[in-house]
């Protein structure tokens, strides 16, 4: 291998953001369950929040300036590596408990991998988080692994 990921990069494996704490809300299930066109009335009246609702609840609002050339606001789990263009690599979810209004879920942001492998156009960085969302009691709620691709 190349050796793309020195140890400085590869010493953020198992780093994590700091775990951010968001309240469900009756509306927000509601809005959600009309934009996405829900058919189930537990989703239109807001009594349970459906499951792709949770895995987009935490992503950072940020400004359209504030974003990055790949579109992707800024992150604060990336080393410095010598690649820089950034590619979706995939998400995989594992859905364990359904929410409702008033609860509050802990969401925790993990860098879990840097791997390197070199590809047909060159050398490629794979990047892979563990999103975990827990309700305050510490129930599972969501396991949510994202990769993104430097290249």
């Amino acid at each position: 291998m190349n050796d793309f990921v020195n140890n400085a990069a590869k010493a953020w494996i198992g780093k994590s953001d700091t775990p951010i704490e968001i309240e469900v809300t009756r509306r927000d299930i509601i809005k959600y369950s009309v934009s996405t066109e829900q058919i189930q009335e537990k989703y239109l009246q807001g009594d349970e929040a459906p499951p792709m609702f949770i895995a987009g609840l935490s992503r950072e609002v940020v400004a359209i300036n504030q974003l990055g050339k790949d579109g992707l606001p800024p992150t604060s789990l990336l080393p410095d590596l010598p690649l820089k263009r950034v590619m979706a690599g995939g998400v995989s979810f594992r859905f364990h408990k359904n929410v409702g209004p008033g609860e509050t879920l802990v969401f925790q942001r993990t860098l879990s991998a840097i791997t390197e492998k070199i590809g047909k156009t060159g050398p490629l960085i794979f990047i892979t988080y563990l999103i975990s969302c827990k309700t305050k009691k510490g129930d599972a709620v969501l396991e949510q692994e994202q990769t993104r691709i430097l290249r």
